[in-house]
């Protein structure tokens, strides 16, 4: 039986209960004049009898039943991953109906009421995944197949005539970007990997350092990204001027150069304070047994000190990539490229989903990021 007995769990209910007002009360969808100005808001009310809300709708009610209810996770998950897809199907299945004898600019945008259904499916999944407790290796994977069931459908041309896939289209470069949003992410970390896992090892071993070093680095850290951006743009403009062949390299007051930098030194800190706290929690039992079975100092860091302290030091690199993914993001603004082209065009054009086109791919890429360093925050813990 899905419902075994009448148990209620209060989290299911509470997103259950604020699914049900979100779908009756938030617009789905609406329907805008054209790609600027606000739209109509569309509720369910109008939109119910349509084909794909008929499906939609008996799957949604069997998954939130199932999320007060039932203390069987992987109906609940099933259920809810289910429901999320057919929504999307009928949001985009609702679109032909909605630009009939509508002007040639129309479109349909999603509304507050999609988003909100989008949200609570999704804490409501991760919620029974949590419940389930699986290995790390299966969850990434089960999460994986899940997002490419999402681009899949996507991909099948079911949004085409929604706003945000049409703004999608509208970019020639949308790849281009965010392969240049990776770059600079991976441009910035990979630098303070290289200087901040020997300069925070250097810190445990040496509090006269480690006083120095990481004040330094805080006071960084609290400076604003776009602060930051600005102080470096004024001696790289200098540089560029002083020296024409660096402009040729890129070395200029606006565009990469400035986000990497600024990204660098924000990363700096939580690698640095992560590798000193893996070292520092580390057991001296089991640093004198290495020594007891004649290992040299370098052997002993290699073989014995950096896997134990590897799941602390993945913890502060997980910090520097959703970090970073997201200030890129922001350096998009001095012309650093990356999906925050997107989004301050779509603030400057007051188009909403040009800012969404930016928005959701840097979210989803800090969520996978993030996902994938867990992973392996877990697998090297089991290791250990």
């Amino acid at each position: 039986m899905l419902f075994p007995d009448h148990r209620v769990d209060r989290l299911g209910l509470t997103l259950a209960l604020a699914s049900l007002i979100a779908l009756t009360l938030l617009p789905l969808v609406n329907l805008q004049p054209n790609r600027i100005m606000p739209g109509q808001g569309i509720a369910l009310s109008e939109l119910w009898q349509q084909r794909g809300f008929l499906l939609f709708l008996p799957a949604l009610l069997l998954a939130l039943l199932s999320a007060v209810f039932s203390r069987r996770f992987w109906p609940r998950l099933i259920l809810n991953a289910l429901a999320l897809l057919l929504l999307i199907s009928a949001v985009g299945s609702s679109t032909g109906a909605l630009l009939e004898n509508q002007g040639p600019f129309a479109r349909v945008s999603l509304g507050s009421g999609f988003w909100a259904l989008l949200l609570l499916l999704g804490l409501l999944m991760t919620d029974a995944l949590v419940k389930l407790r699986m290995t790390p290796l299966p969850r990434l994977a089960l999460v994986a197949t899940y997002l490419a069931l999402l681009f899949s459908l996507l991909a099948s041309g079911l949004w085409d005539q929604i706003s945000l896939m049409l703004e999608y289209r509208n970019q020639e470069r949308f790849w281009q970007q965010g392969g240049r949003h990776l770059l600079l992410v991976a441009g910035s970390i990979l630098p303070a990997l290289l200087i901040g896992v020997p300069l925070g090892i250097r810190c445990h071993r040496s509090e006269r350092l480690r006083a120095a070093v990481l004040p330094v680095l805080s006071l960084l850290q609290t400076i604003p990204s776009l602060a930051m951006f600005g102080l470096l743009m004024i001696p790289l403009s200098l540089l560029a001027a002083a020296f024409p062949l660096l402009s040729e390299f890129g070395i200029r007051g606006i565009g990469a150069a400035p986000a990497l930098i600024a990204l660098f030194l924000y990363s700096l800190l939580p690698i640095v304070s992560n590798t000193a706290a893996g070292f520092d929690g580390l057991d001296p039992a089991i640093l004198q047994a290495a020594r007891g079975m004649g290992m040299s100092r370098r052997q002993r860091l290699w073989q014995v000190e950096l896997p134990l302290a590897l799941p602390v030091m993945l913890s502060g690199l997980r910090i520097v990539l959703t970090m970073n993914i997201g200030l890129v993001a922001v350096a998009g603004l001095i012309g650093g490229g990356g999906y925050g082209t997107y989004i301050f065009q779509g603030l400057g054009q007051t188009a909403t989903d040009l800012v969404l086109l930016g928005t959701l791919p840097t979210i989803l890429l800090a969520f996978v990021a993030a996902m994938v360093i867990d992973t392996l925050i877990a697998l090297t813990q089991r290791e250990n």
